[in-house]
This record gives structure tokens, C-alpha cells and sequence, in this order.
């Protein structure tokens, strides 16, 4: 299935919720594309194939990255790197906080995990404001890890992540709204 495909399988799935999580605000909801196989296992493909070749892994940001990187690399066989949220891992970590639009949040990894220079691919639903992806792609490279990109079910190009992470980070995305 080529990349035009993938996006009508996925887009015609997406559930369009207007006014949530706050008036004004269209959410656009990948759980009925989780819940049908063959979009789930389109997109999942479709998330690693511009970078093949080029990661070793797949880094999940917790909670739909999760999702998105375990099918994706139950497909391509790479390991998954979970991205979690402060204090749900059990071992030695590293932390990266970042802001909220009300206060702030913190990303951790085991220190360790990967061998050094491991080629890591960011994995999630959506680039929005882009600090989730920031704060990923600096754990990364903290722990002594390559950032190999980032690549996302769907952006929203008005919020400004893409230019807030630079051109230093290829940045794919099947759906832009």
C-alpha cells in the first residue's frame, strides 16, 4: 500500500471530535484506527518506511507512542525504547522535564538501556506544540543515543513543533491538519 493509501485507510478511521479536550478545539482520535487491524498494521508501516535503513530502534512516547512503536516494530523487528513518563520506571534513569501549558513534566529512560550510538526513531500520534518531542529527542541524545528522526501519525502544522525542533531532526508525518 503506498503512502496516499495509507493516508485514506487511516484519515477515513479517524474519529473527529469537536470541541474537546476544550471549545474550539477539533480532536482527531486514532482509536478506531488502533481497533481495525488493517489500518492499525498500515500505519505502523507506513510510521518506519522513509527512515528504513536508518534506526535501530524505536522510542514510544508514552501512552500512544506506545502503541504506535510496538506494532511498528513487531513489523520491522526493531527493539522499542519506552519513553516514560517520570517515576514509572523501576531502575537507574535519566530525566528530562519539560513544559506544559500549565506547569511542567518530565520524560525518563533507564540509563543504559541501548548500547551507545544506537540509531533511535521517535515514535507517537501526534506533533502539536512539539515540547514532548523535544524533550524525547534531548533524553536521547543525553544517554548517549543518535536521534534517527521523528515520525508521527499526525501534526498540526499551526502549533509550531516542527519549527521548534529546527532542521537538525528529519520530521515525517502522515496527516497534517
Amino acid at each position: 500500500m503506498n503512502e496516499a493509501q495509507v493516508r485514506d485507510l487511516v484519515e477515513s478511521k479517524l474519529a473527529t471530535i469537536p470541541d474537546f479536550p476544550e471549545p474550539g478545539v477539533i480532536f482527531r482520535d486514532l482509536t478506531p484506527v488502533f481497533a481495525d487491524g488493517p489500518a492499525f498494521h498500515a500505519l505502523s508501516e507506513a510510521l518506519t518506511a522513509p527512515f528504513a535503513g536508518r534506526f535501530d530502534h524505536l522510542a514510544g512516547l508514552e501512552a500512544r507512542g506506545f502503541l504506535l512503536a510496538g506494532a511498528a516494530s513487531a513489523l520491522c523487528g526493531a527493539g522499542v525504547l519506552p519513553i516514560r513518563k517520570a517515576g514509572k520506571l523501576p531502575r537507574a534513569v535519566l530525566r528530562e522535564e519539560y513544559d506544559l501549558e500549565y506547569g511542567t513534566a518530565a520524560f525518563e529512560v533507564h540509563e543504559g538501556e541501548l548500547p551507545p550510538g544506537s540509531r533511535v526513531l521517535i515514535i507517537d500520534d501526534v506533533l502539536a506544540t512539539g515540547g514532548t518531542v523535544e524533550a524525547a529527542a534531548a533524553l536521547i541524545e543525553r544517554a548517549g543515543w543518535l536521534v534517527a528522526g521523528v515520525s508521527v501519525a499526525i501534526e498540526l502544522p499551526a502549533l509550531g513543533g516542527r519549527a521548534r525542533l529546527g532542521d537538525r531532526i528529519e520530521i515525517r508525518s502522515l496527516l497534517q491538519y
